[in-house]
């Protein structure tokens, strides 16, 4: 492959490869997030316990970290291109899939493979961004399909709640589809492609031996596991405010909808104050500033469920402030990650992903354990406990990056 220049400008021609990407990753968001108000309902069409509800997204997640470990190695090799586009046709597939499901069993099962899309996200699209553009464009970027992405958790539950009323979840698979159909045919025209060495061994051996290196990266494994405790709150208050609100709240699917909109317009606003200072700041700079808002959101949501476990307007109201700084921090952190290795970005994109994936997943399972064991003071207090960890991990991070430029000006 010729040597790609990153793209320092951003033109109409250059936007289509960007904008067909987050139309598939809010295909894949959209397809958890328009059916939660449903998820109700499926579990009572399939006569199972609202546990089910969030085991939905658990699934989802852990579909999203069976692949990456190859198909980052893969990109690198054979291209960023061929495999992403392989992976948005087999989500499509699966989704189409879905509408035929018998059993609750059936139905998580296809979440776990359309979860497999997450793969091909993190692994080779986020990679093929960041190397199709420079630092300050990417971050910028990065920032603005992250607010894209975020339609689909604050208008999901709303388009969700509407399409009830006029049709059944299974015809929302449909709709799925169809988007991430047009996804496709954008990436096919647009997509440059950023990689693809020949040289690039996929032998089991040459794979173990490169992720053990990154697994011995303090940056790499300090940057992804921070990425993933950063989004345990917003995630875990995705998979359980169905339950939290019109559960065991009474709230209608309407009510719990609109209450969704201030958590994720405030990581909305977040991400476009990061997009306004990317080019002005340095990279370093934002995390700095976000780690307030997050610290302050968990810890005023955890005092106020710690009063009143059925205080839920404080709930969101504190989830809605570490939005915005959650918002503010993941894309430059990000970049940040990727870029700390000289290992190939496919792998470390891969071993970001998979990290931070798992990340997620064991804590919507703290979440949920919690909440159903403790109630919304259980929910709140294990969100502060990952706010505290991603700032130490955060602080680790930061300071080693100062520790190896030191070292590289010191030479």
């Amino acid at each position: 492959m010729a040597f790609f220049v990153p793209v320092s400008t951003l033109t109409r021609r250059h936007l289509l490869f960007p904008l067909s990407l987050v139309l598939f990753e809010f295909a894949t968001y959209i397809a958890h997030d328009m059916i939660q108000p449903g998820m109700l309902l499926v579990t009572q069409e399939f006569h199972v316990g609202p546990e089910w509800v969030s085991a939905s997204l658990t699934a989802y997640l852990i579909g999203g970290i069976v692949l990456q470990w190859l198909l980052g190695p893969l990109s690198d090799r054979f291209g960023r291109r061929p495999v992403m586009l392989s992976g948005v046709a087999f989500f499509m597939l699966s989704c189409l899939a879905t509408h035929w499901v018998q059993s609750i069993e059936q139905f998580v099962f296809l979440r776990f493979l359309q979860g497999i899309s997450l793969c091909f996200i993190g692994a080779v699209g986020y990679a093929a961004i960041q190397e199709a553009f420079s630092e300050s464009l990417s971050v910028k970027i990065m920032a603005l399909m992250a607010n894209v992405a975020l339609l689909a958790p604050l208008a999901g539950p709303l388009a969700g709640a509407a399409f009830l009323t006029v049709g059944d979840w299974r015809t929302m698979f449909w709709l799925f589809a169809a988007v991430s159909a047009l996804a496709l045919l954008g990436l096919w025209r647009a997509m440059p492609e950023t990689a693809g060495d020949s040289a690039t061994s996929l032998s089991l051996r040459s794979l173990g031996k490169g992720y053990y290196a990154l697994l011995k990266d303090r940056q790499v494994i300090s940057g992804s596991l921070a990425i993933g405790l950063v989004t345990i709150p917003c995630l875990a208050w995705v998979a359980l405010s169905p339950v939290i609100l019109i559960r065991d709240e009474g709230l209608s699917r309407m009510d719990y909808a609109l209450l969704q909109l201030p958590v994720f317009l405030a990581m909305i606003a977040g991400n476009l104050t990061l997009g306004h200072l990317a080019s002005r700041l340095p990279v370093e700079r934002p995390l700095r500033l976000g780690a307030w808002p997050i610290i302050i959101g968990l810890a005023i949501a955890a005092v106020a469920t710690a009063i009143n476990a059925h205080s839920y307007l404080w709930l969101t109201a504190g989830l809605s402030i570490y939005g915005f700084g959650t918002g503010l921090v993941t894309a430059g952190l990000y970049r940040l990650t990727l870029f700390s290795s000289s290992a190939g970005k496919g792998s470390v994109a891969a071993m970001l992903g998979m990290i931070s994936i798992v990340v997620f997943a064991l804590g919507i399972e703290a979440a949920k354990a919690a909440y159903f064991s403790a109630g919304s003071g259980g929910f709140s207090l294990v969100n502060a406990a990952c706010g505290l960890l991603w700032l130490w991990l955060v602080r680790a991070f930061l300071h080693e990056s100062q520790r190896r430029m030191h070292e590289k000006t010191t030479l």
